[in-house]
């Protein structure tokens, strides 16, 4: 199994696309040159992505070679957006899945038995009783609680 590597290139002055179409075909041929087992495009909404797949054990040059060759710096010195427009790190794109699958989750402790509700009628009916029926007086137009203090 190889190591793959992915390109990002994301729209900008101009469309990923149409770099594609530019550097494309050159970029490809470098990679076969150094070796590289297989390869895809991936177009996205936001851009395209390159994917190319190299030997772990390369006799003719691998990934940092392809890195290092003047034609792929050109190429990718020409994206769309320079300065946030691209992106290069091992792995597949984007939206691939891991390389390895996730372990399974833990089963929820005391498996996730949902409690009873509290019976409230009861307790409402015991906070109405206790509510004071009387106005509450009124001092130079604001209202005075009973047994309420405030800092003066």
């Amino acid at each position: 199994m190889g190591e793959w590597w992915s390109i990002e290139v994301a729209d900008g002055e101009f469309s990923a696309a149409s770099w594609k179409d530019t550097h494309g075909r050159d970029l490809i041929r470098t990679a076969l040159e150094y070796g590289a087992e297989d390869w895809a495009w991936v177009e996205r909404p936001w851009g395209v992505v390159l994917e190319l797949c190299f030997p772990e054990d390369t006799t003719v040059g691998g990934w940092p070679a392809f890195r290092d060759a003047t034609l792929v710096k050109a190429a990718l010195d020409a994206v769309p957006d320079p300065v946030n427009g691209l992106l290069v790190y091992p792995g597949r794109g984007g939206s691939s899945g891991a390389r390895v699958p996730r372990k399974p989750k833990p089963a929820p402790a005391a498996a996730a038995a949902a409690l009873p509700e509290p019976d409230i009628s009861d307790e409402v009916v015991r906070l109405a009783a206790t509510v004071a029926t009387e106005p509450l007086p009124v001092d130079r137009g604001s209202a005075v609680y009973p047994g309420a203090r405030f800092a003066s």
